[in-house]
């Protein structure tokens, strides 16, 4: 692609999320995620692959939908209160209505089927992009709206760490594995999101971390699918000993950062008297921590004959920048012991 084209590209999709960070008013809002909708299509579709085309479409009409009724939902609370003031949105059907566009907007469960599927047709750089500047916009909306009924964020919580954990059981492809374990994380941090805002976005802030260097690990070993995995310990010995630490802290595991959020969010819930919805989401866990082992086990437990039929992929040193891989990877394991720290900071 062109620099400038990608530059212009790269620059609409900061535009359009600031814009969104920024606003206060439904229709800025809606105007910045549709910036940001339109500036990424061209990068999901500079591959003229079939798959990715394909990919691109799919999450067109998934952002168009959901950007629509989010402006229905917007135009009919102005019309039932006067109030175009994100703040001040306070009638109950607009504000399901809204929880429900940016929950097709981010991909939670039950509205989450687009996501495996478009992130499957995409390169793992554009992937990256896809989950975690993405998730932004929508998730500042997310925080700015009080629900009048509590029980709708905790449902679809409790509903995206469940398929976000099962959906990922099944699968051989990385992608799609990254996708389901993107809408679990999102389950976690919709479920606390009403008690503690803060500590949601403390939740959003270490998936970002852990995400992203996840991705840079499967770019910088050119791995697609679990099979693909098997090959990295001839490409690079010391990444492929870390990429189990930073998969497991995906999977929230002790003594690596993954867990803080998750150890916060239950303590969170049982102080709000809903020990049993933290018993369930703490089980739901496990889901994701089985496909994560799995990943885990293909690095490390397998050697490279086992991996697809008869082709040794070439081992050329890689053009990726190390310096973000190797930021991200230390932030992903050892963040831990600054809890008290991220605790103060958050006022949680």
């Amino acid at each position: 692609m062109n620099p400038y084209i990608l530059a212009t590209l790269l620059f609409s999709l900061g535009l359009g999320t600031t814009i969104t960070l920024t606003s206060s008013h439904w229709l800025f809002a809606w105007m910045g995620l549709e910036i940001n909708t339109l500036a990424i299509l061209p990068l999901m579709a500079q591959q003229h692959h079939p798959r990715a085309v394909e990919a691109t479409m799919k999450y067109f009409l998934t952002q168009a939908t959901g950007a629509a009724t989010l402006l229905f939902a917007s135009t009919t609370n102005a019309w039932l209160t006067g109030q175009w003031d994100i703040l001040q949105m306070s009638h109950p059907l607009a504000i399901t209505m809204v929880i429900l566009a940016l929950s097709l907007k981010v991909g939670l469960a039950p509205l989450h089927t687009w996501l495996p599927e478009v992130l499957q047709g995409l390169d793992l750089t554009t992937g990256l992009i896809l989950s975690t500047w993405q998730k932004l916009a929508p998730f500042a909306l997310f925080l700015q709206i009080q629900p009048t009924n509590p029980q709708i964020l905790i449902m679809l919580g409790i509903t995206s760490t469940l398929v976000g954990g099962w959906g990922g059981l099944n699968q051989t492809q990385l992608r799609k594995i990254l996708a389901y374990s993107s809408t679990a994380h999102l389950g976690w941090m919709i479920l606390i999101l009403q008690f503690s805002p803060s500590l949601a976005l403390l939740t959003l802030i270490t998936y970002l971390i852990m995400t992203s260097s996840t991705f840079l690990v499967f770019k910088l070993n050119k791995s697609t699918s679990i099979n693909m995995l098997a090959t990295s310990w001839t490409k690079a010995p010391a990444l492929t000993t870390l990429t189990p630490l930073i998969l497991l802290s995906l999977g929230g595991l002790p003594p690596l950062t993954g867990f803080m959020p998750k150890w916060l969010i239950l303590q969170e819930l049982t102080k709000q008297e809903l020990a049993p919805i933290a018993t369930l989401t703490a089980l739901t866990a496990l889901l994701s921590l089985y496909f994560y082992l799995r990943l885990t086990y293909a690095m490390t437990l397998t050697m490279s004959p086992n991996n697809v039929t008869g082709t040794t992929p070439w081992r050329l040193p890689s053009l990726q920048l190390t310096l973000p891989l190797a930021t991200l990877t230390t932030a992903t394991i050892c963040l831990l012991p600054l809890t008290p720290t991220m605790a103060a900071l958050f006022n949680l």
